[in-house]
């Protein structure tokens, strides 16, 4: 059984057994999370070419960019559901394994999507999808965060960027020890996926939440 596998380990007989399940769930996530929502709504509503408006992102914050508050809300919301779904589901019916490999590749999907030539989204939304399937609080914690530091700073990319990071430390108190590999890797892609926000931010240079 795939929830097994943590315990079974990579030289046993089981894990081969369970590769066409990593696979079949890795593929499935990818491409769920590769729905670029951004695009859709962007066309749906005729806002123009995302790639020519902003930062040239397919996420949420430059749809809003177009002036469309309703559909940058949708994108936020799918794009963050995406993630939640995926995760959700494999966790319910194939355990805690299963979720884990879920969240790396619906997230990397997003990142990565296979349906945009791979240039996709910052991951914010997703993120919060993928930790509110593994852990509500984590994801109310890390929402709190976000929210404070949105209000005082007017930064998305520096609010992402803390609240992210912080779900490292949280996940101890929570009893999340399991799940922290997962964080660090999605950690780690939001901080790749935001690295031209990072350099705007040590220059000065990055834009206000609604500029």
């Amino acid at each position: 059984m795939l929830p097994d596998l943590l315990r079974i380990g990579a030289a046993a007989p089981g894990f081969y057994q369970a590769l066409p399940w990593i696979l079949s769930i890795s593929v499935a996530s990818y491409l769920l999370g590769s729905i670029p929502f951004g695009i859709i709504f962007s066309k749906l509503f005729k806002l123009g070419n995302l790639s020519e408006i902003g930062s040239g992102n397919i996420g949420a914050t430059n749809v809003l960019r177009t002036g469309n508050k309703f559909a940058a809300f949708l994108t936020l919301f799918l794009d963050g559901f995406k993630g939640f779904l995926a995760v959700y589901i494999f966790y319910s019916f194939l355990g805690l394994t299963a979720a884990q490999f879920s969240s790396i590749f619906v997230f990397l999907g997003h990142l990565l999507p296979i349906f945009n030539k791979f240039k996709g989204g910052k991951g914010v939304a997703t993120f919060l999808g993928i930790i509110m399937a593994l852990n509500f609080w984590l994801f109310f914690y890390a929402g709190l965060i976000w929210l404070i530091l949105a209000f005082l700073f007017k930064r998305s990319s520096l609010s992402s960027l803390f609240s992210s990071s912080f779900t490292l430390i949280l996940a101890f108190p929570l009893g999340l020890e399991n799940n922290f590999w997962v964080l660090i890797l999605l950690v780690i892609g939001m901080f790749v996926s935001h690295r031209a926000n990072i350099v705007r931010l040590f220059n000065g240079l990055e834009p206000k939440i609604g500029e």
